[in-house]
Protein backbone atom coordinates (compact mmCIF):
# COMPACT_ATOMS: atom_id res chain seq x y z
CA UNK A 1 0.00 0.00 0.00
CA UNK A 2 1.69 3.26 -0.82
CA UNK A 3 2.22 6.14 1.70
CA UNK A 4 -0.03 9.08 1.74
CA UNK A 5 2.98 11.22 0.31
CA UNK A 6 3.27 9.12 -2.47
CA UNK A 7 -0.39 8.81 -2.68
CA UNK A 8 -0.10 12.99 -2.77
CA UNK A 9 2.30 12.42 -5.86
CA UNK A 10 -0.44 10.56 -7.47
CA UNK A 11 -2.56 13.49 -7.33
CA UNK A 12 -0.35 15.66 -8.30
CA UNK A 13 0.00 13.35 -11.65
CA UNK A 14 -3.22 13.06 -12.42
CA UNK A 15 -3.95 16.33 -12.03
CA UNK A 16 -1.40 17.60 -14.59
CA UNK A 17 0.67 19.72 -11.76
CA UNK A 18 4.38 19.80 -11.98
CA UNK A 19 5.95 17.21 -9.68
CA UNK A 20 8.90 18.46 -8.48
CA UNK A 21 12.10 16.75 -7.09
CA UNK A 22 15.58 17.77 -5.74
CA UNK A 23 18.79 18.49 -6.99
CA UNK A 24 22.50 17.58 -6.57
CA UNK A 25 23.86 16.32 -3.23
CA UNK A 26 27.33 15.81 -3.50
CA UNK A 27 28.14 18.35 -5.82
CA UNK A 28 26.04 20.38 -3.22
CA UNK A 29 28.67 19.54 -0.58
CA UNK A 30 31.55 20.29 -2.58
CA UNK A 31 30.15 23.61 -3.25
CA UNK A 32 29.42 24.09 0.72
CA UNK A 33 33.05 23.34 0.87
CA UNK A 34 32.55 20.25 2.46
CA UNK A 35 36.17 17.96 1.69
CA UNK A 36 36.01 14.36 1.76
CA UNK A 37 39.22 12.30 2.76
CA UNK A 38 41.39 10.89 -0.10
CA UNK A 39 40.34 7.14 -0.11
CA UNK A 40 36.73 8.52 -1.72
CA UNK A 41 36.45 7.37 -5.42
CA UNK A 42 34.40 9.57 -7.76
CA UNK A 43 32.00 6.07 -7.72
CA UNK A 44 31.55 6.34 -3.61
CA UNK A 45 30.39 10.30 -4.26
CA UNK A 46 27.16 9.74 -4.35
CA UNK A 47 26.90 8.41 -0.32
CA UNK A 48 30.58 9.65 1.33
CA UNK A 49 28.47 12.38 2.93
CA UNK A 50 26.39 9.74 5.29
CA UNK A 51 30.07 8.69 6.66
CA UNK A 52 31.84 11.94 6.67
CA UNK A 53 29.83 14.61 6.86
CA UNK A 54 26.15 13.96 8.09
CA UNK A 55 25.01 17.34 9.48
CA UNK A 56 26.09 18.69 6.08
CA UNK A 57 23.60 16.34 4.58
CA UNK A 58 21.11 17.11 6.71
CA UNK A 59 21.09 20.95 6.03
CA UNK A 60 21.17 20.30 2.06
CA UNK A 61 18.03 18.45 2.68
CA UNK A 62 16.34 21.05 4.63
CA UNK A 63 17.08 23.54 2.12
CA UNK A 64 15.88 21.47 -0.70
CA UNK A 65 12.73 20.95 1.35
CA UNK A 66 12.02 24.51 1.93
CA UNK A 67 12.19 25.20 -1.69
CA UNK A 68 9.37 23.72 -1.52
CA UNK A 69 10.05 19.82 -3.43
CA UNK A 70 7.50 17.21 -3.77
CA UNK A 71 10.14 14.35 -3.68
CA UNK A 72 13.54 14.46 -1.60
CA UNK A 73 16.34 11.59 -2.52
CA UNK A 74 18.42 10.08 0.12
CA UNK A 75 22.15 10.39 -0.03
CA UNK A 76 22.37 6.89 -0.87
CA UNK A 77 23.21 6.69 -4.70
CA UNK A 78 26.33 5.20 -4.69
CA UNK A 79 25.46 2.31 -1.88
CA UNK A 80 26.16 -0.67 -4.04
CA UNK A 81 29.37 0.51 -4.56
CA UNK A 82 30.38 1.48 -1.41
CA UNK A 83 29.54 -2.10 -0.44
CA UNK A 84 32.10 -3.64 -2.94
CA UNK A 85 34.58 -0.88 -1.91
CA UNK A 86 33.51 -1.54 2.19
CA UNK A 87 36.89 -3.66 2.97
CA UNK A 88 38.94 -0.71 2.05
CA UNK A 89 37.28 1.79 3.19
CA UNK A 90 36.76 0.32 6.33
CA UNK A 91 40.57 -0.18 6.68
CA UNK A 92 42.46 1.66 9.40
CA UNK A 93 39.15 3.34 10.83
CA UNK A 94 37.93 2.87 14.15
CA UNK A 95 33.42 2.77 13.92
CA UNK A 96 33.05 2.42 10.31
CA UNK A 97 29.13 2.23 9.48
CA UNK A 98 27.91 -1.33 7.39
CA UNK A 99 26.55 -0.13 4.37
CA UNK A 100 23.49 -1.44 4.96
CA UNK A 101 23.30 0.87 8.46
CA UNK A 102 24.39 3.69 5.62
CA UNK A 103 20.74 2.93 3.98
CA UNK A 104 18.99 3.64 7.32
CA UNK A 105 20.80 6.65 8.09
CA UNK A 106 20.30 7.79 4.27
CA UNK A 107 16.53 7.81 5.34
CA UNK A 108 16.67 9.05 8.26
CA UNK A 109 17.73 12.14 7.86
CA UNK A 110 16.09 12.76 5.18
CA UNK A 111 12.97 12.13 6.91
CA UNK A 112 13.98 14.49 9.79
CA UNK A 113 14.27 17.25 7.08
CA UNK A 114 10.66 16.87 6.11
CA UNK A 115 9.41 16.21 9.58
CA UNK A 116 11.09 19.48 10.71
CA UNK A 117 9.61 21.68 8.42
CA UNK A 118 6.38 20.68 8.74
CA UNK A 119 5.60 18.31 5.39
CA UNK A 120 5.09 14.97 6.91
CA UNK A 121 3.26 13.17 4.51
CA UNK A 122 3.50 15.71 1.62
CA UNK A 123 7.20 15.47 0.51
CA UNK A 124 7.99 11.53 -0.21
CA UNK A 125 10.96 10.38 0.78
CA UNK A 126 12.98 8.55 -2.27
CA UNK A 127 15.53 6.09 -1.81
CA UNK A 128 18.13 7.00 -4.05
CA UNK A 129 20.34 3.98 -5.98
CA UNK A 130 22.58 3.60 -8.64
CA UNK A 131 20.42 1.21 -10.66
CA UNK A 132 23.10 0.64 -13.86
CA UNK A 133 23.53 -3.26 -11.69
CA UNK A 134 26.58 -4.59 -13.85
CA UNK A 135 27.44 -7.79 -11.92
CA UNK A 136 25.77 -10.31 -10.06
CA UNK A 137 27.44 -9.71 -6.84
CA UNK A 138 25.85 -6.38 -7.21
CA UNK A 139 22.49 -7.76 -8.32
CA UNK A 140 22.99 -10.20 -4.77
CA UNK A 141 23.63 -7.26 -2.53
CA UNK A 142 20.50 -5.45 -4.51
CA UNK A 143 18.98 -8.35 -2.90
CA UNK A 144 20.01 -7.53 0.76
CA UNK A 145 18.93 -4.06 0.04
CA UNK A 146 15.51 -4.86 -0.62
CA UNK A 147 15.48 -7.16 2.85
CA UNK A 148 15.86 -3.66 4.51
CA UNK A 149 13.36 -1.36 2.49
CA UNK A 150 11.09 -4.12 3.66
CA UNK A 151 11.26 -2.93 6.79
CA UNK A 152 12.51 0.65 7.04
CA UNK A 153 10.34 1.79 4.23
CA UNK A 154 10.74 4.99 2.11
CA UNK A 155 7.82 6.54 0.50
CA UNK A 156 9.28 5.02 -3.23
CA UNK A 157 13.03 3.98 -4.79
CA UNK A 158 14.43 5.79 -7.33
CA UNK A 159 16.62 3.81 -9.37
CA UNK A 160 18.85 6.11 -10.91
CA UNK A 161 21.74 6.78 -13.60
CA UNK A 162 20.94 3.51 -15.96
CA UNK A 163 22.43 2.64 -19.05
CA UNK A 164 22.52 0.13 -20.99
CA UNK A 165 19.68 -2.81 -20.62
CA UNK A 166 21.89 -5.47 -19.03
CA UNK A 167 21.08 -9.27 -19.97
CA UNK A 168 20.02 -11.23 -17.36
CA UNK A 169 20.90 -8.40 -14.92
CA UNK A 170 18.46 -4.61 -15.15
CA UNK A 171 15.63 -6.90 -15.16
CA UNK A 172 16.31 -8.85 -12.46
CA UNK A 173 17.34 -5.99 -10.35
CA UNK A 174 13.94 -3.67 -11.45
CA UNK A 175 12.19 -7.08 -10.36
CA UNK A 176 14.15 -7.16 -6.73
CA UNK A 177 13.02 -3.77 -5.75
CA UNK A 178 9.30 -3.91 -7.09
CA UNK A 179 9.14 -7.26 -5.05
CA UNK A 180 9.40 -5.13 -1.73
CA UNK A 181 5.96 -3.57 -2.56
CA UNK A 182 7.38 0.03 -3.18
CA UNK A 183 6.72 2.29 -5.83
CA UNK A 184 9.72 2.45 -8.25
CA UNK A 185 11.02 4.90 -10.18
CA UNK A 186 13.52 4.17 -13.19
CA UNK A 187 16.27 6.86 -14.62
CA UNK A 188 18.13 6.34 -17.47
CA UNK A 189 21.01 8.50 -19.19
CA UNK A 190 19.63 8.50 -22.06
CA UNK A 191 19.44 11.03 -25.09
CA UNK A 192 17.99 10.91 -28.27
CA UNK A 193 20.57 9.58 -29.44
CA UNK A 194 20.66 6.65 -27.47
CA UNK A 195 22.95 6.03 -24.31
CA UNK A 196 25.34 8.60 -23.46
CA UNK A 197 27.92 9.60 -20.67
CA UNK A 198 28.28 12.46 -18.33
CA UNK A 199 29.97 14.74 -20.66
CA UNK A 200 27.04 14.25 -23.41
CA UNK A 201 29.52 11.47 -25.40
CA UNK A 202 27.41 9.31 -27.38
CA UNK A 203 27.99 5.86 -26.80
CA UNK A 204 25.87 4.65 -29.62
CA UNK A 205 23.96 5.46 -32.69
CA UNK A 206 20.30 6.90 -32.54
CA UNK A 207 17.66 5.05 -30.43
CA UNK A 208 15.90 2.46 -32.01
CA UNK A 209 12.72 0.38 -30.75
CA UNK A 210 15.06 -1.90 -28.26
CA UNK A 211 15.15 1.23 -25.36
CA UNK A 212 11.13 2.12 -25.98
CA UNK A 213 10.18 -1.31 -26.21
CA UNK A 214 12.19 -1.87 -22.64
CA UNK A 215 10.33 1.46 -21.40
CA UNK A 216 6.99 -0.37 -22.62
CA UNK A 217 7.99 -3.82 -20.30
CA UNK A 218 8.90 -1.91 -17.71
CA UNK A 219 5.55 -0.36 -17.55
CA UNK A 220 3.81 -3.64 -17.93
CA UNK A 221 5.68 -5.17 -14.92
CA UNK A 222 4.53 -2.17 -12.52
CA UNK A 223 7.02 0.48 -12.57
CA UNK A 224 5.60 3.70 -11.54
CA UNK A 225 7.26 6.79 -13.60
CA UNK A 226 10.33 6.84 -16.47
CA UNK A 227 12.67 9.74 -16.25
CA UNK A 228 16.25 10.54 -17.79
CA UNK A 229 18.93 12.24 -15.56
CA UNK A 230 22.73 12.82 -15.27
CA UNK A 231 23.35 14.24 -18.32
CA UNK A 232 24.01 18.01 -20.26
CA UNK A 233 20.83 19.89 -20.75
CA UNK A 234 21.63 20.27 -24.56
CA UNK A 235 20.62 16.36 -24.57
CA UNK A 236 17.47 16.68 -22.50
CA UNK A 237 14.82 17.78 -25.87
CA UNK A 238 13.28 15.31 -28.17
CA UNK A 239 13.63 12.19 -25.62
CA UNK A 240 10.20 12.75 -23.49
CA UNK A 241 8.02 13.13 -27.05
CA UNK A 242 9.69 10.03 -28.05
CA UNK A 243 9.18 7.85 -25.19
CA UNK A 244 5.66 8.81 -24.99
CA UNK A 245 5.12 6.88 -28.34
CA UNK A 246 5.93 3.76 -26.30
CA UNK A 247 4.87 4.20 -22.99
CA UNK A 248 1.83 5.92 -20.80
CA UNK A 249 4.26 6.21 -17.32
CA UNK A 250 4.66 9.67 -16.14
CA UNK A 251 7.75 10.96 -17.35
CA UNK A 252 10.51 13.30 -16.07
CA UNK A 253 14.12 14.58 -16.18
CA UNK A 254 16.58 16.24 -13.94
CA UNK A 255 19.91 17.06 -16.01
CA UNK A 256 23.14 17.69 -14.64
CA UNK A 257 24.75 21.63 -14.20
CA UNK A 258 28.55 22.01 -15.51
CA UNK A 259 30.66 18.84 -15.58
CA UNK A 260 32.86 16.64 -13.55
CA UNK A 261 36.81 17.71 -13.71
CA UNK A 262 39.70 15.98 -11.99
CA UNK A 263 39.55 18.30 -9.45
CA UNK A 264 35.55 18.06 -8.48
CA UNK A 265 32.51 19.19 -10.23
CA UNK A 266 32.98 22.30 -12.22
CA UNK A 267 29.60 24.26 -11.53
CA UNK A 268 28.10 26.02 -14.68
CA UNK A 269 28.20 29.46 -12.73
CA UNK A 270 27.04 31.45 -15.77
CA UNK A 271 23.25 29.68 -16.07
CA UNK A 272 21.12 31.61 -13.29
CA UNK A 273 18.40 29.97 -11.50
CA UNK A 274 16.13 31.77 -13.25
CA UNK A 275 17.58 30.52 -16.92
CA UNK A 276 17.56 27.27 -15.71
CA UNK A 277 13.49 27.49 -14.59
CA UNK A 278 13.33 28.69 -18.18
CA UNK A 279 14.59 24.92 -19.82
CA UNK A 280 12.73 23.56 -17.44
CA UNK A 281 9.53 25.36 -18.86
CA UNK A 282 10.63 23.86 -22.58
CA UNK A 283 10.78 19.97 -20.84
CA UNK A 284 8.00 20.73 -19.29
CA UNK A 285 6.56 21.43 -23.00
CA UNK A 286 7.72 18.44 -24.24
CA UNK A 287 5.37 16.38 -21.64
CA UNK A 288 7.56 16.09 -18.36
CA UNK A 289 5.82 15.91 -16.01
CA UNK A 290 8.58 15.37 -13.09
CA UNK A 291 11.22 17.77 -12.59
CA UNK A 292 14.29 18.27 -10.98
CA UNK A 293 18.06 18.75 -10.97
CA UNK A 294 21.24 16.06 -10.81
CA UNK A 295 24.85 17.02 -10.41
CA UNK A 296 25.31 20.51 -10.06
CA UNK A 297 22.02 21.98 -9.63
CA UNK A 298 21.28 23.58 -6.40
CA UNK A 299 18.30 24.02 -3.99
CA UNK A 300 17.85 27.99 -5.65
CA UNK A 301 18.09 26.44 -9.24
CA UNK A 302 14.91 24.26 -7.85
CA UNK A 303 13.14 26.61 -6.34
CA UNK A 304 13.17 28.83 -9.57
CA UNK A 305 12.07 26.06 -11.30
CA UNK A 306 8.86 25.38 -8.77
CA UNK A 307 8.10 29.10 -8.67
CA UNK A 308 8.13 29.16 -13.08
CA UNK A 309 5.96 26.08 -13.31
CA UNK A 310 2.98 26.46 -10.92
CA UNK A 311 0.07 26.12 -13.05
CA UNK A 312 1.83 24.64 -15.85
CA UNK A 313 0.25 21.46 -17.86
CA UNK A 314 2.69 19.34 -19.60
CA UNK A 315 2.50 19.72 -23.03
CA UNK A 316 1.99 16.87 -26.00
CA UNK A 317 4.17 17.98 -28.68
CA UNK A 318 3.86 16.26 -31.88
CA UNK A 319 6.69 13.74 -32.58
CA UNK A 320 5.74 12.79 -36.20
CA UNK A 321 8.34 12.82 -38.99
CA UNK A 322 8.57 14.05 -42.27
CA UNK A 323 6.78 10.91 -44.75
CA UNK A 324 9.71 8.73 -46.15
CA UNK A 325 11.52 9.47 -42.83
CA UNK A 326 12.67 6.47 -40.54
CA UNK A 327 11.65 8.40 -37.02
CA UNK A 328 14.44 6.16 -35.07
CA UNK A 329 16.88 8.40 -37.07
CA UNK A 330 14.83 11.86 -37.56
CA UNK A 331 16.97 14.50 -37.98
CA UNK A 332 17.79 17.10 -34.96
CA UNK A 333 15.84 20.32 -35.32
CA UNK A 334 18.42 22.55 -34.16
CA UNK A 335 20.66 24.70 -36.35
CA UNK A 336 24.06 22.54 -37.50
CA UNK A 337 27.35 24.25 -36.00
CA UNK A 338 29.70 26.23 -38.42
CA UNK A 339 32.19 23.26 -39.87
CA UNK A 340 35.92 23.52 -39.69
CA UNK A 341 37.52 23.42 -42.61
CA UNK A 342 40.95 22.82 -43.51
CA UNK A 343 43.31 24.99 -46.16
CA UNK A 344 41.73 23.17 -48.65
CA UNK A 345 38.20 24.04 -47.68
CA UNK A 346 37.32 20.77 -46.96
CA UNK A 347 35.25 19.72 -43.69
CA UNK A 348 37.35 18.27 -40.76
CA UNK A 349 34.76 19.11 -37.93
CA UNK A 350 32.37 18.08 -37.62
CA UNK A 351 33.22 15.26 -40.76
CA UNK A 352 30.34 14.27 -42.71
CA UNK A 353 29.89 10.88 -42.10
CA UNK A 354 27.30 8.68 -43.91
CA UNK A 355 24.44 8.77 -41.76
CA UNK A 356 24.62 4.74 -40.83
CA UNK A 357 21.97 2.07 -38.44
CA UNK A 358 23.56 -0.37 -37.78
CA UNK A 359 21.34 -3.90 -37.83
CA UNK A 360 21.47 -6.44 -35.59
CA UNK A 361 23.72 -9.18 -36.87
CA UNK A 362 25.37 -7.02 -39.55
CA UNK A 363 28.67 -6.81 -39.39
CA UNK A 364 29.50 -3.99 -37.67
CA UNK A 365 32.77 -1.06 -39.38
CA UNK A 366 35.89 -1.57 -37.52
CA UNK A 367 38.68 0.97 -37.18
CA UNK A 368 39.82 -0.91 -40.32
CA UNK A 369 36.92 0.26 -41.85
CA UNK A 370 37.34 3.87 -40.47
CA UNK A 371 40.61 4.07 -41.78
CA UNK A 372 39.69 2.83 -45.15
CA UNK A 373 36.78 5.09 -45.55
CA UNK A 374 38.92 8.12 -44.34
CA UNK A 375 41.03 7.41 -47.14
CA UNK A 376 37.88 7.51 -49.84
CA UNK A 377 36.83 10.96 -47.92
CA UNK A 378 40.18 12.71 -48.14
CA UNK A 379 41.13 11.83 -51.43
CA UNK A 380 37.67 12.20 -53.38
CA UNK A 381 38.13 8.71 -54.48
CA UNK A 382 35.76 7.51 -56.89
CA UNK A 383 34.44 10.14 -58.94
CA UNK A 384 32.97 9.25 -62.35
CA UNK A 385 34.07 5.81 -61.57
CA UNK A 386 32.94 2.41 -61.88
CA UNK A 387 33.48 0.96 -58.65
CA UNK A 388 33.51 -2.48 -56.47
CA UNK A 389 32.71 -2.62 -53.03
CA UNK A 390 33.55 -5.88 -51.95
CA UNK A 391 32.53 -6.77 -47.95
CA UNK A 392 30.01 -4.39 -48.06
CA UNK A 393 28.63 -4.67 -44.55
CA UNK A 394 26.48 -2.09 -43.71
CA UNK A 395 27.70 0.18 -46.97
CA UNK A 396 29.78 2.61 -45.59
CA UNK A 397 32.68 2.50 -48.40
CA UNK A 398 29.68 2.20 -51.32
CA UNK A 399 27.90 5.42 -49.85
CA UNK A 400 31.38 7.02 -49.94
CA UNK A 401 32.40 6.12 -52.99
CA UNK A 402 28.52 7.40 -54.27
CA UNK A 403 28.99 10.46 -52.46
CA UNK A 404 32.57 11.19 -54.09
CA UNK A 405 30.66 11.16 -57.41
CA UNK A 406 30.25 7.73 -58.42
CA UNK A 407 28.44 6.72 -61.80
CA UNK A 408 27.53 3.35 -60.53
CA UNK A 409 28.36 1.27 -57.19
CA UNK A 410 28.33 -2.43 -56.46
CA UNK A 411 28.32 -3.72 -53.54
CA UNK A 412 29.00 -7.32 -52.57
CA UNK A 413 28.49 -9.04 -49.12
CA UNK A 414 28.52 -13.24 -48.27
CA UNK A 415 25.68 -11.72 -46.16
CA UNK A 416 22.47 -11.48 -46.99
CA UNK A 417 21.12 -8.77 -44.32
CA UNK A 418 24.32 -6.74 -45.17
CA UNK A 419 22.82 -6.15 -48.41
CA UNK A 420 19.69 -5.06 -47.13
CA UNK A 421 21.75 -2.97 -44.59
CA UNK A 422 23.20 -1.34 -47.19
CA UNK A 423 20.55 -0.34 -49.70
CA UNK A 424 18.18 1.14 -46.33
CA UNK A 425 21.82 3.47 -45.71
CA UNK A 426 22.08 4.08 -49.20
CA UNK A 427 18.50 5.75 -49.33
CA UNK A 428 19.53 7.15 -45.78
CA UNK A 429 22.49 9.13 -47.55
CA UNK A 430 20.44 9.83 -51.07
CA UNK A 431 22.93 7.75 -53.36
CA UNK A 432 20.42 4.41 -53.60
CA UNK A 433 19.93 5.65 -57.42
CA UNK A 434 23.28 4.72 -57.74
CA UNK A 435 23.85 1.49 -55.46
CA UNK A 436 23.07 -1.85 -56.49
CA UNK A 437 23.98 -4.47 -53.93
CA UNK A 438 24.32 -8.65 -54.26
CA UNK A 439 24.40 -11.31 -51.61
CA UNK A 440 27.22 -13.37 -53.29
CA UNK A 441 30.28 -15.09 -52.57
CA UNK A 442 33.66 -13.61 -53.41
CA UNK A 443 34.76 -16.63 -54.94
CA UNK A 444 31.31 -17.29 -56.82
CA UNK A 445 31.85 -14.13 -57.94
CA UNK A 446 31.86 -13.12 -62.06
CA UNK A 447 31.65 -9.49 -62.71
CA UNK A 448 29.81 -9.03 -65.91
CA UNK A 449 31.10 -4.83 -66.28
CA UNK A 450 34.84 -3.42 -65.31
CA UNK A 451 35.51 -1.81 -62.30
CA UNK A 452 37.71 1.46 -62.11
CA UNK A 453 37.69 1.11 -58.70
CA UNK A 454 37.88 -2.00 -56.31
CA UNK A 455 37.62 -0.89 -52.35
CA UNK A 456 37.48 -3.64 -49.78
CA UNK A 457 37.27 -3.68 -46.03
CA UNK A 458 37.06 -7.47 -44.48
CA UNK A 459 37.65 -8.87 -41.49
CA UNK A 460 40.18 -11.98 -42.69
CA UNK A 461 41.13 -14.36 -40.21
CA UNK A 462 44.70 -15.86 -40.52
CA UNK A 463 44.09 -19.42 -42.17
CA UNK A 464 45.38 -22.95 -41.28
CA UNK A 465 45.40 -24.83 -43.93
CA UNK A 466 44.54 -27.79 -42.20
CA UNK A 467 42.02 -26.33 -40.04
CA UNK A 468 40.56 -23.93 -42.84
CA UNK A 469 37.89 -21.16 -41.34
CA UNK A 470 35.00 -20.82 -43.80
CA UNK A 471 32.67 -18.98 -41.86
CA UNK A 472 34.58 -15.63 -41.30
CA UNK A 473 36.42 -14.07 -44.14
Amino acid sequence: MASPAYNRIERLVAAESPVIIDGGMATELERAGVTTSADVTWELRGAWGLTQAPGSVLDIHREYVAAGVDVLSTDTWALLAAQDEEARSRAGREGASHWLELARQGMALARQSIDEAGRTGEVAVAFSLNGDVDSEAQLESLKLLARVLERDRPDLVLFETMSLIRDGLTVPAVETVLATGLPVWLSFRRCRRGACGIYGQHWGGPEGDLFGRAARRFEEMGVGALLINCLPTDHVPGMLPWLRDFTDLPLGVYPNLGHRASEGWRFDDALSAEAFAELAAQWRAEGAQIIGGCCGTSPHHIAAARTRLAGTRPGRPNTAVEPGTDPAVARETAPAASAWTDAGGRPVYPLPFPDLVPERGVFQPTMGSLLVWSHLYATGLGRDKVCLDVGCGSGIQAIQLALNGATSVYAVDVEPRAIASTMANAYRNGVADRVTAEAVDLYHLMPDRRFDVLVASLYQMPVDPFTRSDDTR
